[in-house]
């Protein structure tokens, strides 16, 4: 498998709407893609498609797999970061981070733990004590930590500082050519 995302005509229609237009589409791997565009231009939903979570015609293949038929086998093998963190407002950190540990065999407290660090968060805190930043910060220290092969983030740093963006962005790209 050379190309870790294909397309062809990919397409997404909402009713009369088209969000995604015929799209052809070769990523291969080891390769960083930012999908740029104003707001309506169908990023999100070319990303839905691509981790199987919207349904489209043409053709796609995530590696190697249909994500519509394989979505489960594919979520193995692919990390997705959405714009929003939704996390239960009810759990305590340790026990979210636990929760996960048991749940995805790719997950590593350690990597979590050290993200973690870099922020004020406390693992005996509850989510629904954290400010919204906090809340995204959680959200990209967990998924951060889970090794996969494609990693699909949309907007992952909406609602957060500067500095922390920064730290963020430093980060994500040190492990990528680690």
């Amino acid at each position: 498998m050379n190309n870790v995302i294909e397309a062809r005509g990919l397409t997404k229609r909402y009713r009369n709407t088209i969000a995604v237009d015929h799209i052809d589409l070769q990523i291969p791997a080891g390769r960083i893609v930012g999908l740029i565009g104003p707001n309506g231009a169908g990023k999100t939903s070319a990303l839905k498609a691509i981790l199987g979570l919207a349904t489209y015609s043409g053709e796609l293949t995530v590696l190697g797999k249909n994500p519509s038929k394989d979505r489960a086998a594919l979520m193995e093998d692919v990390c997705f970061i959405a714009d929003v963190a939704v996390l239960p407002r009810w759990i305590r950190v340790g026990q979210l981070i636990e929760l996960t540990e048991n749940i995805h065999p790719k997950f590593s407290r350690e990597k979590c733990l050290q993200y973690l660090a870099a922020t004020k968060i406390r693992l005996d805190n509850r989510v629904k004590q954290l400010s919204k930043g906090m809340v995204v910060q959680l959200h990209l220290a967990i998924v951060m930590a889970i090794d996969v092969k494609l990693l699909v983030l949309d907007e992952p740093t909406l609602g957060l500082d500067i500095l922390f963006r920064k730290k963020f962005y430093t980060n994500l790209l040190n492990d990528y050519f680690d």
